[in-house]
């Protein structure tokens, strides 16, 4: 019996038709360039995502900062309403973080750190909602200054800014030294805003009150309703001169409770 002449070819790899081999060929070659253009085009999406979305300093601070109370979310689209001005922090860069509430609550976070570092200091503008915090003002400033949440307050006398006379609180226990930071909580009762936060910059208790006051007085609003245009503008009238490395100039009508410096005392211990 004669075979098949398609079984012989078949049989016979070598007797295919050269159309169908250069066809094969093709397809192949039309695979691999394929498989090259979608691995570029992958490629060149991860450049532009990270291009977008850098590893800044404020995503790796992110790290060894507290977790929002329960109810906020960050608002990356958002766009900042405060920031510090000339910044004058050695080493150290500043990054702004957005939180909202579904109630109306508008967070302002200003966190000024080294890379991979804990926070170094931290002002925070609540522009207060309808909702309702778990946590007293005290309570929740001694949580972001000390993420462990071992660290208690205590009173640590008052400074005067460009907001007014402002309560600074000291930390006892926690993963910081103690009297290594200085806190403060300050409302403003006409705009419905609270400015609170936390420095930890100095080596002396005045050099320490003066980081803070000068913080508070390079506080500018970036943008606002007019409650908060109004109280930022009359704050600007009473602003004090802060120059860089320099303790700001003492109000004359302050006393040894609001100077920045330590209190002077009379005759011997």
């Amino acid at each position: 019996m004669r075979s098949n002449p398609a079984l012989r070819a078949a049989a016979h790899p070598s007797r295919i038709h050269p159309a169908l081999r250069s066809f094969a060929d093709e397809c192949r070659d039309t695979v691999l360039r394929m498989l090259a253009y979608v691995g570029a085009l992958a490629l060149i999406g991860l450049i532009v995502f990270y291009s977008a979305n850098p590893l800044t300093d404020a995503a790796i601070t992110a790290a060894v900062t507290a977790e929002p109370e329960p109810g906020w979310s960050v608002a990356p689209r958002s766009s900042p309403a405060f920031a510090v001005s000339q910044l004058d922090w050695p080493g150290k860069s500043d990054s702004t973080e957005i939180l909202r509430h579904p109630d109306g609550g508008r967070k302002d976070v200003v966190r000024i750190a080294a890379p991979g570092e804990p926070v170094a200091a931290e002002i925070e503008v609540y522009r207060i909602g309808s909702e309702a915090s778990r946590l007293a003002p005290e309570a929740e400033l001694a949580a972001r200054m000390d993420p462990g949440g071992t660290a208690a307050l205590e009173a640590a006398g008052v400074i005067e800014t460009k907001f007014g006379p402002v309560p600074l609180f000291g930390t006892a226990g926690g993963d910081r030294p103690a009297g290594a930071c200085l806190g403060f909580v300050k409302p403003i009762e006409t705009a419905g805003l609270r400015i609170s936060g936390f420095s930890c910059r100095g080596d002396t208790g005045p050099q320490r009150r003066a980081a803070v006051a000068c913080l508070l007085d390079r506080l500018v609003l970036l943008s606002g309703d007019a409650a908060t245009a109004a109280a930022f503008a009359q704050a600007e009238l009473r602003r004090e001169r802060c120059a860089p490395n320099q303790l700001p100039a003492a109000s004359a009508s302050a006393d040894w409770v609001t100077g920045v410096q330590d209190p002077v005392l009379r005759g011997r211990l």
